[in-house]
């Protein structure tokens, strides 16, 4: 398994926000289609032999899958519905709420949203494998979920006023979504607070980087936001720090709080821009086989960052924070991060269907799994739940004065700075 392979997803489960690319058939649908609406039960066997060949656990996570394709090979199936309903009975059994069957239309919209062209309220899911909760990963910036104050770890226990105890990602998905300018509300548990948010969905158009720069004592500081490691990521970030360079920038700040992932090769992408030499991530599939990527020498600038991650840095963030932390190019600020450390393979099915399969874990260079355990930033700057939710409520505070981790990190960056200029001038004073 190649991981510079595009289709490989980090995020969480996404409503209507996640850009993906697809791998596998699925482009050309015609004969497929004809061929699967006559005979359903090859879509369910299609799917269990995508599971059986890559999943990443050899032990299916202590399921008899083999079992598991008798019963459902020995059913009859009418009609494709049929054959979708037990496709999802089927995946449950193995307790991963990011191995999951999309429908057509499910399937369709991931595809449309690697365009950046998304439409629905703009939050990312994951399911509790323990409590099975949907849970909140992130808000996307400037969704309406985002302005009505939505924040990761909200967990959401009705939709529409329906229950979602019992109720699997993809059944949320369907209820969430909807076309731009219909309603539906979202009941939210947060700690012991129960909330409710009408939210109006929406066309959102995802730029994923901002950037501006900042003066102060020791020269001008670049600060740059990224939201979301989506496929136009990384030429907006390589377009930022050229500018910011061009500008004079003494050290830089990123900003990843509330980036809840992406695609792989995105993350990638970017780490190489900061790193010029070291490991990036490893990959560990059901073989235990080991794909490395690493640093290239196309490293962007050398001069001191520091990263800021809480915990709704999730996924592709951890695995860019992991790396900048592991080869000692950067100084993380905040809090721990949010623990999703597992890589979906995204596949087209010959009906026009898709399946998301887990196929591996990653490592970070020093061979972290940060899968629940999320990474410990180096400096922890702690917000109470009202702090956070205020800050991200007022898009403007974020990278200010008034934005506590903010301040932390442009202290810690100062520091750096000096040393690093000191550590210039004396590489041009030696002879």
């Amino acid at each position: 398994m190649a991981i510079s392979k595009r289709g490989f997803v980090l995020g969480a489960t996404a409503v209507a926000v996640t850009a993906v690319t697809v791998t596998g058939a699925g482009m050309h649908l015609s004969q497929g289609q004809a061929f699967f609406q006559e005979s359903p039960k090859e879509l369910v066997d299609e799917v269990w032999q995508l599971v059986n060949r890559n999943y990443v656990d050899a032990t299916f996570n202590q399921t008899d899958w083999q079992s598991v394709r008798r019963e459902y090979l020995g059913r009859s199936y009418s009609n494709r519905e049929e054959a979708y309903t037990a496709i999802r009975e089927m995946l449950e059994r193995l307790e991963d709420p990011y191995t999951r069957f999309m429908d057509p239309e499910e399937f369709r919209s991931m595809q449309v949203e690697t365009s950046g062209e998304l439409t629905g309220v703009g939050i990312q899911l994951s399911q509790d494998e323990e409590t099975k909760e949907l849970v909140v990963v992130s808000p996307i910036e400037d969704s309406p979920a985002f302005a009505a104050g939505i924040t990761a770890r909200d967990v959401i226990v009705k939709i529409d006023g329906q229950s979602t105890d019992g109720m699997d990602v993809n059944q949320a998905v369907s209820l969430i979504r909807g076309p731009a300018g219909t309603e539906v509300t979202l009941t939210i548990k947060r700690g012991e607070e129960e909330l409710e948010f009408r939210l109006q969905r929406a066309r959102i158009e995802l730029h994923p980087v901002r950037y501006s720069m900042q003066n102060s004592d020791i020269g001008k500081i670049g600060y740059i936001r990224l939201t979301q490691f989506s496929a136009n990521a990384a030429d907006e970030m390589k377009a930022a720090i050229e500018d910011l360079e061009a500008q004079g920038a003494t050290g830089y700040v990123l900003d990843l709080r509330a980036n809840p992932g992406g695609l792989l090769y995105s993350s990638i992408d970017i780490a190489r821009m900061w790193l010029d030499e070291g490991t990036i991530v490893s990959t560990v599939d059901r073989q235990g086989v080991s794909d490395r990527q690493a640093a290239n020498g196309t490293a962007l600038t050398n001069k001191p960052l520091v990263v800021l991650v809480d915990v709704g840095s999730a996924s592709a963030s951890e695995i860019l924070s992991g790396a900048l932390q592991d080869n000692d190019r950067a100084t993380l600020v905040g809090t721990q991060t949010f623990g999703k450390g597992l890589v979906q393979s995204v596949r087209g099915l010959g009906d026009g269907s898709g399946l998301a399969v887990t196929v591996a874990k990653y490592l970070t260079p020093s061979g972290r799994d940060i899968n629940h355990a999320g990474i410990a930033p180096d400096v922890v700057v702690e917000l109470s739940d009202e702090e956070r939710q205020a800050l991200f409520r007022d898009r403007d505070a974020i990278g200010t004065s008034d934005d506590l981790q903010y301040s932390r990190a442009l202290e810690v960056l100062q520091q750096e700075v000096a040393e690093w200029q000191q550590q210039q001038q004396r590489a041009q004073t030696t002879p």
